[in-house]
């Protein structure tokens, strides 16, 4: 299944065993050389508050309408985990990162990005820009991840702004069109 971290943020996890709620995907942890999903942070309510835990994306059992994990034992800080301590200490994200093309077009900050539950891999960037989605940028194009930038490929660019659909800007030219009887409302 292919979801949008935007849409999956807050998703209940769910301990398998028990069948009760243990937290909230808060995040998700991207290698960027890998483009690969390494775990999750979920929000475990506390008694001083919520606290993020992290989960090695091969804890989780199912995706759907909410996540399964097998145990709750297996959320741990992320710090503890010595394994991801490379990935940690690694200043180059993803979201929130300038997207730019080989001939130096800034497309925007990424602001979402799409990955396969299945393979945990992504597959869409989505930047945007201005308060403006961009079109969004296949995995396959991506070059390379910086700390400054991710760098993608020219070729088979998403949708230029100018060529974006503007839901208000099509209206007018709607009702411009049925004022002068080229086409009928309705």
């Amino acid at each position: 299944m292919h979801l949008r971290l935007s849409t999956s943020l807050g998703l209940p996890v769910i301990e398998q065993q028990e069948e009760h709620v243990v937290g909230n995907l808060s995040d998700i942890l991207i290698d960027p050389d890998k483009g690969k999903v390494e775990g999750l942070y979920i929000d475990v309510p506390g008694f001083a508050g919520s606290r993020a835990l992290f989960c090695s994306n091969l804890d989780v059992i199912k995706w759907g309408t909410h996540i399964s994990i097998l145990d709750a034992d297996v959320l741990a800080p992320a710090e503890e985990r010595i394994r991801l301590e490379p990935l940690l200490k690694d200043k180059r994200t993803v979201i929130g990162q300038k997207v730019i093309t080989e001939s130096g077009k800034i497309l925007g900050k990424c602001k979402d990005v799409q990955f396969d539950t299945a393979s945990m891999r992504i597959t869409w960037l989505f930047p945007k820009k201005f308060f403006r989605w961009r079109g969004a940028v296949p995995a396959s194009e991506i070059i390379e991840i910086k700390e400054e930038a991710i760098l993608v490929r020219d070729s088979d660019l998403p949708v230029e702004e100018k060529e974006a659909i503007d839901p208000v800007d099509t209206l007018e030219k709607l009702q411009d069109m049925a004022d002068r009887g080229v086409v009928r409302p309705g």
